[in-house]
Order: structure tokens, then sequence, then C-alpha cells
């Protein structure tokens, strides 16, 4: 096993990893809080733009306090719609679930059709 013996080397590593790591926040699948989040702030959605879409602003959790991240555009995904963040109070925790792209449901998305129904019947 390979010791690092330079100091400036280990701060170096440990100095990048404490910056590009993840923030409390976004830590993991899972932010909880014992502390409920603050009322959503009142955020004016500006007029549509081709392509992209709207993120509406959130409270994020940082492990000490909420902090208000704005509302934001994002590149639209074809035959998708954005999921807006959200905390939901499950017994005396609140649980953040993150936005993110959910399929947009179609009358052609929606209906399943198992090829296997069509096999063998007589017309």
């Amino acid at each position: 096993m390979k010791t690092v013996r330079n100091p400036l080397m280990v701060w170096i590593g440990l100095s990048a990893t404490a910056l590009l790591g993840p923030s409390p926040a976004s830590a993991g699948p899972d932010v909880l809080s014992d502390v409920a989040p603050p009322p959503d702030r009142a955020e004016r959605a500006p007029a549509p733009r081709d392509g992209y879409d709207w993120r509406a602003g959130h409270w994020e959790w940082t492990g000490r306090f909420y902090k208000w991240v704005s509302g934001t555009w994002v590149t639209a995904h074809r035959g998708a719609h954005w999921v807006t963040d959200r905390w939901d109070q499950v017994g005396t925790q609140w649980h953040f679930t993150r936005g993110h792209w959910a399929e947009t449901q179609t009358e052609e998305t929606s209906m399943i059709v198992n090829p296997m129904d069509h096999i063998g019947r007589s017309r």
C-alpha cells in the first residue's frame, strides 16, 4: 500500500473534497429536517420561453437553516415535464423531494399494449 508522505498533497486532496463534495441539501436522496420550512415565497413566473421550462424556487435545508433558492429556467425535455421540489411532513420530520423530470402522459403513452394479446386471434 502506498502512503502519501507530502502533507501539502494531503491538504490539497482534503480541500478539494470539501469544496467539490455535496452540500448537506444535496448529499443524497433523503434530506430530513426537524424544523418546518418557511412558507414558499410568491414568485412571479416569467412569460413562457420556447424550449425552456420554469423551475419554481424552493427552500433548501443547509443543515442549520433554510435558504431560499430562486426559480430558474431549465432546458425543456421533450415528452417530460418538471415536477417541482417540495417538502412533505412525515411524522415529526420534514422530508425533501427533489425536483425531477417525469414523463408526460398522453393517450398514446398511457395505453399499455401487450403484443401477445394479438397473437393467435382469428378475425
